[in-house]
């Protein structure tokens, strides 16, 4: 199983009852932290709404996805309805600042409240029958399934090539945690080096130190200055991030979590580095880290 993006836009036509209704389903999707499904149907289709969604949650599971219908009828039948709720709404509004305004503003009429927009509204011709109704909602939902498998074909093309970066990202990271680990494995001399020098100026404070609580410093100067635990920690997250890509989606929190620790790990490698070489190791590092985080913020 591949990685997929969870950026994508597909769009599926067709025609139903007898071509007397045309409808046409267009999804967008982009990265999110979870699944947020947002829906626009036209009036009296509000019964599709649980189907869209859990049609929606069984393709697809994260990303910002936007599902648009549109549909058209060509009978004749077509035409307006009044909202008689809204209308009231505004007829007793008009009546009360009528009452709260007397003499300062005349009465509304109906002319101009109709006019409100909203008040008026397209009417769609309602189905003949439950056969013809069932008809209508059977099309619109193959309409979405076709919708929803181009969403994931896309999501899945973007993602393929997604794919191919993070695995040289991965690949990089591992190149420059073998040359950290080189350069750190051929420095115990510059080390020793070092920690004595510390030890020495120990050795010259005012007062002197006891000698318990010099090994303790030199003990904990050598603990600062090894960064092998670092390394090996970047090694272990470095397998686990290549057996999550090859694990293929969902797969996007677990590489979010890890790009964490691979920063933080990264973090502590600059630190402690006191070699000019190594320093630069991990700064390199750190930005093919950063890259890497970017580029999964759009894995699903």
């Amino acid at each position: 199983m591949g990685i997929n993006s969870m950026t994508g836009f597909a769009r599926s036509e067709g025609l139903a009852l007898s071509g007397t209704l045309s409808w046409v389903w267009e999804l967008r999707s982009v990265n999110g932290k979870g699944l947020d499904v947002r829906l626009r149907l036209p009036p009296g289709l509000e019964a599709l709404e649980p189907k869209v969604r859990k049609a929606a949650a069984d393709h697809l599971a994260r990303g910002n996805v936007t599902l648009n219908l549109t549909v058209t009828y060509t009978d004749s039948a077509s035409g307006y309805r009044i909202n008689e709720d809204f209308l009231d709404t505004l007829i007793d509004l008009a009546k009360r600042k009528a009452a709260d305004h007397a003499g300062e503003i005349g009465p509304a009429n109906l002319d101009g409240l109709i006019a409100v927009k909203g008040v008026v509204e397209a009417a769609d011709p309602e189905p003949k029958s439950d056969q013809d109704r069932q008809v209508r909602m059977d099309a619109l939902l193959a309409g979405l399934d076709q919708a929803l498998g181009s969403l994931v074909e896309a999501r899945a093309s973007e993602g393929a090539h997604l794919a191919t970066l993070l695995f040289a990202q991965v690949d990089q990271m591992e190149s420059l945690t073998s040359q950290a680990a080189t350069l750190a494995a051929g420095r115990p001399e510059a080390l020793k080096v070092r920690i004595k020098t510390q030890v020495e100026a120990l050795l010259d404070a005012s007062p002197a130190l006891p000698e318990d609580r010099l090994a303790q410093e030199a003990a904990l100067l050598a603990t600062k200055a090894d960064v092998r635990e670092e390394l090996d920690r970047l090694a272990a997250h470095i397998a686990q991030g290549r057996e999550q890509l090859a694990k293929g989606s969902p797969c996007g929190r677990r590489l979010e979590f890890l790009s964490q620790e691979f920063n933080r790990e990264a973090n502590t490698l600059c630190s402690k580095s006191s070699d000019a070489d190594l320093t630069t190791i991990g700064l390199e590092l750190k930005a093919v880290i950063d890259q890497f985080r970017e580029q999964i913020q759009n894995v699903e």
